[in-house]
């Protein structure tokens, strides 16, 4: 079955690369940016805007990279069965649960007994060791390294190459720096940055 793909930017264009890597035919890309109609993504044609999912019989996916959107969208069309993404270049161990919507990019692994919520991304060389927790809408950037039992709260996003030791928190709706080297937990609605990662004043 073809996959109609929610949105037309260049997070949109690694899901639609990352798809059709795994065999999937996708139906087209909508955008609310009207001069994006009839743009080609990867040989993918912009058919309208995001209204238009609503009337989609099918399977679609959010390829919104902001979070809040991500979840604003899933909240707007609730009958829609989401399909998830996971390029073959990934490595995703038997084991992970991954909810609908969600997408693993390629190059990223996901090790034993982890845990993938709706419509979260592990993007590009990404790395989730075993036995973690990614909450729901939250955005593994690429590079991020996660040690075992790290739990992921709804809505986080952890900027690209940040690391965080093992068995600590990012509580829900935080934001990690680029390149942050988390070793505690971190509070839910804050910004951390710094080796070590601490909130920002």
């Amino acid at each position: 079955m073809s996959v109609l793909v929610v949105g037309a930017g260049g997070h949109a264009k690694v899901v639609v690369a990352t798809l059709q890597a795994a065999g999937q035919v996708v139906a087209g890309c909508l955008d609310d940016d009207p001069a994006a109609t009839g743009r080609i993504v990867l040989g993918v044609p912009v058919l309208g805007p995001v209204a238009l999912l609503a009337a989609h019989d099918g399977l679609a996916i959010l390829a919104v990279g902001d979070n809040a959107a991500r979840r604003s969208l899933a909240e707007a069309f609730p009958g829609i069965r989401w399909a998830t993404a996971i390029h073959p270049a990934a490595v995703v161990h038997p084991t992970v649960t991954v909810g609908e919507g969600a997408v693993v990019f390629a190059g990223a692994i996901v090790q034993p007994d982890t845990e993938i919520g709706r419509h979260a991304i592990v993007n590009t060389a990404a790395s989730v060791d075993h036995d973690g927790r990614i909450g729901e809408y939250a955005h593994v950037a690429p590079g991020v390294h996660l040690s075992g039992g790290v739990d992921v709260g709804e809505g986080v996003l952890l900027g690209v190459g940040c690391c965080v030791a093992p068995g600590c928190a990012v509580g829900p709706w935080a934001v990690v720096g680029a390149g942050a080297a988390v070793v505690g937990d971190l509070p839910a609605y804050t910004t951390c940055v710094g080796v070590p990662a601490r909130p920002l004043p």
